[in-house]
């Protein structure tokens, strides 16, 4: 039998990824779900399992240590705030990961790998270090700034400032508490500049700051708009990226 550790210290979260697990793979059997690194080290010993799925960042021991514990003893998942493009290197380590807010899409992906790999031997993860320190410089590869046209004047918009963007065909409207910019950019190439955390795609039109959201309206058929704390203005929620709030 084919049986999984979650280590996740955010409830809601790991209560999200044993549900998705339980759709995508009913015959997995969660046999540990924990919420720090020394509570992991233990199921790890007591259960060990075949596949773990480790936040990265935990207290205690963090998921990486974890990982190197479990070195050629079980298939590694990180779930992480990593953004994808960095962390596109643990690919080459034989790992896998999924980002937060975990993507059904993408989870799809990490088990029809992990039911793959089932059929050899759990990686050797001893140049995790290493690993990590490649994913550590990718990560400082996104904007901070932007520079915005103001009449004969260019302006300088932290990310920081931004509250949402939108597309308008192949230009990109940015817009701030008080203003409103266009760029002659599309939203995706836009989007791919941005730190993913950060800036969630809510919309193929639309890419919210997170830290912008004040509230998250469900209508009565279970769709989902977005309110803004300093704009008036809801965004729509697609379909496609409901399930970015469906926890909260």
């Amino acid at each position: 039998m084919t049986t999984a550790l979650i280590a996740e210290d955010e409830p809601l979260l790991r209560a999200e990824l044993r549900d998705m697990l339980a759709e995508l793979w009913p015959e997995l059997e969660i046999c540990a779900q924990v919420g720090d690194g020394a509570a992991a080290l233990r199921a790890l010993e007591e259960f060990a399992p075949t596949i773990l799925f480790l936040d990265i960042q935990m207290p205690g021991l963090n998921g990486l240590e974890i990982a190197q514990q479990a070195s050629g003893r079980a298939h590694v998942v990180f779930v992480t705030a990593f953004s994808e493009h960095a962390i596109a290197a643990f690919e080459h380590g034989a790992l896998d990961y999924v980002v937060k807010p975990i993507s059904l899409a993408r989870l799809v992906k990490s088990v029809a790998r992990l039911k793959e790999r089932l059929r050899s031997a759990p990686a050797d993860l001893s140049r995790l270090p290493q690993l990590l320190e490649q994913v550590a410089a990718n990560e400082n590869r996104y904007l901070k700034w932007i520079t915005v046209p103001r009449g004969r004047e260019l302006r300088i918009v932290t990310t920081d400032e931004i509250c949402y963007l939108r597309a308008q065909n192949k230009y990109t409207s940015v817009f701030t508490a008080d203003a409103e910019y266009l760029l002659t950019s599309t939203l995706k190439t836009l989007r791919e500049k941005l730190d993913p955390r950060s800036f969630w795609p809510i919309h193929r039109s639309f890419v919210v700051n997170v830290g912008a959201i004040e509230t998250v309206h469900r209508s009565l058929r279970g769709s989902f708009e977005v309110q803004l704390k300093r704009r008036r203005e809801r965004l729509p929620v697609s379909a496609a990226h409901a399930h970015l709030f469906k926890t909260m």
